[in-house]
């Protein structure tokens, strides 16, 4: 059955599912989804949504997962990115698989689907995946986490297909970590904003 969306590592052939093809200003890289780094509920609720209707029409698979939860709840876009899932990484390292018998580089495939709408490469990216949508809340929330990762800093793609490097593993780590504290900063500050933080007075003295 051919799907859309699915793709792996052209080094190692793990598996990913791609959220964007390509980012904001960032035509060269994209977002995935690697499937092993995802717990079995996780992951069957992520294959689902790839494989649901809304998922092969959607043009980029993030505007399906800004529309899906998480077995626990959370939405399946913004949950990935706040617990480190989404990886920025080099289109060029993406190998997509249409079928079994198909592959295609994922920086090719952009360039075809770009000269099929004629437009650039670069006009691809789209910066809300909730377009459409009439929360507030949900669209704002999506569109911040397009944003953050955007300009979040690039993960390594695995090098070989032995198991990554410290070195690429503490980039990955470190990369991932940087756009954690963005998105906690960022939480927190709207949460002073919706109920600031009361102080406690200090204890009179005996």
């Amino acid at each position: 059955m051919a799907l859309k969306h699915v793709g792996r590592f052209k080094s190692n052939q793990r598996k990913v599912i791609v959220a964007y093809r390509t980012l904001p200003n960032d035509a060269d890289h994209c977002v995935v989804v690697q499937t092993e780094n995802l717990d079995s509920a996780e992951h069957d609720a992520l294959i689902k949504a790839v494989e649901s209707d809304a998922g092969q029409n959607a043009n980029e698979f993030a505007e399906a997962m800004a529309r899906n939860q998480l077995p626990d709840g959370r939405n399946m876009l913004a949950g990935f990115h706040s617990t480190g899932k989404m990886l920025r990484v080099p289109t060029n390292t993406i190998e997509m698989m249409p079928d079994m018998k198909t592959t295609i580089m994922l920086d090719e495939l952009n360039k075809v689907i770009a000269e099929q709408k004629g437009v650039a490469v670069e006009d691809l990216a789209i910066k809300d995946p909730s377009a459409g949508r009439t929360q507030e809340s949900t669209a704002s929330s999506s569109e911040t986490t397009v944003e953050t990762l955007a300009t979040a800093g690039e993960v390594v793609a695995p090098k070989s297909n032995d198991v990554m490097s410290d070195d690429d593993l503490a980039a990955s780590y470190r990369s991932q970590a940087d756009a954690m504290f963005k998105e906690a900063k960022r939480l927190r500050e709207q949460a002073e904003e919706l109920a600031p933080t009361k102080k406690k007075s200090a204890k009179a003295s005996a």
